[in-house]
This record gives C-alpha cells, structure tokens and sequence, in this order.
C-alpha cells in the first residue's frame, strides 16, 4: 500500500517535539509522500505555540520542494460541550486542516463514557474539524457504534494514529474496535503518524498491522489515494483556494 500523505506532524513550535517544518517536508520528500499537514498542539498544551504562530503559518507556501504543505492545528477537547480551541482568527479562512483531539491536560468534567460520547457527537457539528485525532484513549471511551456513522455523516476522516501504540499504553483494542465499524459502516480512515521527530514522518507500521489484522478495506483509508485526499480537500477545506 502507497501512502501519499501524513496529516499529523508536529514541530518544534511545540517544544516537546524535535524537528523544524523543513525536516519534516525532507523526510516527506524521502518517503515519496505528496501531502504534510503541519499540525502544531493549540494554547491548552502547556507547550503550545501561541495564536501567532497560527496566524503567521499564512506565510508558508502551499509547496516545498514538490511536498504540498496543509497549514494545520492540533485542537483539544474541553468536554461534553465538544468546545475546541483555535485560534480566534480562523474562521475557516487562516487554515487548511484542523485536527481535534482530546487530551487529559485539557479535558474538563469525568471521563465517562456519557460525556466523551456528547463531546464527539458535538465536534461531528463542527464544520471546520477534519479529523478525529487518537480517539482510542482508555480513559475516554465513548459510545463508537452511536458516534462514527455520525463522524462519516459530516465527513469528518477517522485518524488510525500510528504512534497510539507506543506512547498511549492500552489502546489497542479500542483502536481495533474503532477501525472494525468504521469497517462495518464505511466510514472514511485517515492513517497518520503522529511525528515528534522527522524520522516518523510517514512512519504508519503499527497502524497498518492493525488494519491488515481485520481485514480493512484499503477504498477507505483517504491517504491511500491521491484522488480521493484531493476531493476530500477540495470539498472540505480552503486549500485549493
């Protein structure tokens, strides 16, 4: 299986992390990969760049050295309200590609299956939320057959997050569940690597045995095609404007 994009990668604007924007694309470029989303954490990781960081990523340009570059964010979950953070600047208009995720550090409220369910049906809404970030967190679980064909319905890509099996201890089987009804209903899978350092850029092996183990239909994994990642951009982000 060709991959033509890692939508996940993280710089060294978010200093737990340990590569610059043109390591990344370098090691893109090595891996033949067409597409880089740079998806730096927002202000609720204690880490995190701040709003002008975001703001200024306007001034990258849409391709380096023949990899396409997504100006992105790595958005947190506050709770059941499904409330994320970004920067008051983007309206769908400073961004190509928004990834909301839930971290301990800045979820509010108990960690039941209740309110992590409400807080995904919630982001489902959001229209300028593109991908479901590392979901399979032990400690937030949430209802997948009630929520994922919501996902599907508003479009919004499922991420099979290859460094999940690594750095978050214990979820393999909610990674597994996940991927067999995103199987069942036909929901559309994002593989993405999740990089701190250039070297896992386009780094997808841990997910890619998972999905070999159940049997997942390639179609659906958007990263696997460039025409279907081109729709998907041209439908549902500002990147071709």
């Amino acid at each position: 299986m060709k991959f033509i994009a890692d939508t996940h990668c993280h710089t060294v604007a978010s200093s737990h992390a340990y590569s610059t924007i043109l390591e990344n694309v370098a090691e893109a470029k090595k891996k033949d990969l067409k597409y880089i989303a740079i998806t730096d954490h927002t202000g609720a990781i204690p880490d995190a760049p701040g709003a002008w960081y975001f703001q200024n990523l306007i001034i990258l340009p849409k391709e380096i050295d023949g990899v396409k570059i997504l100006k992105g964010i790595e958005s947190n979950v506050f709770g059941p309200s499904g409330r994320i953070d970004i920067p008051e600047f983007n309206e769908r208009g400073g961004l190509d590609w928004v990834i909301a995720s839930i971290h301990e550090v800045a979820w509010s409220g108990a960690k039941t299956i209740e309110n992590c369910t409400k807080a995904w049906l919630n982001v489902a809404k959001n229209p300028i939320v593109n991908v479901i970030g590392h979901s399979g967190l032990v400690n937030f679980k949430y209802d997948y057959e009630q929520v994922i064909p919501v996902f599907k319905e508003n479009h919004k890509l499922i991420e099979i997050n290859a460094s999940s099996f690594s750095v978050r201890r214990g979820c393999y089987e909610n990674c597994k569940k996940i991927a067999e009804i995103c199987k069942k209903c036909e929901a559309q899978v994002i593989i993405n690597s999740d990089c701190h350092i250039a070297s896992h850029v386009g780094r997808f092996d841990d997910a890619l045995k998972l999905l070999k183990e159940i049997n997942f239909p390639e179609y659906l994994i958007i990263n696997a095609n460039i025409n279907s990642f081109e729709n998907y951009l041209k439908n549902y982000t500002n990147f071709f404007n």
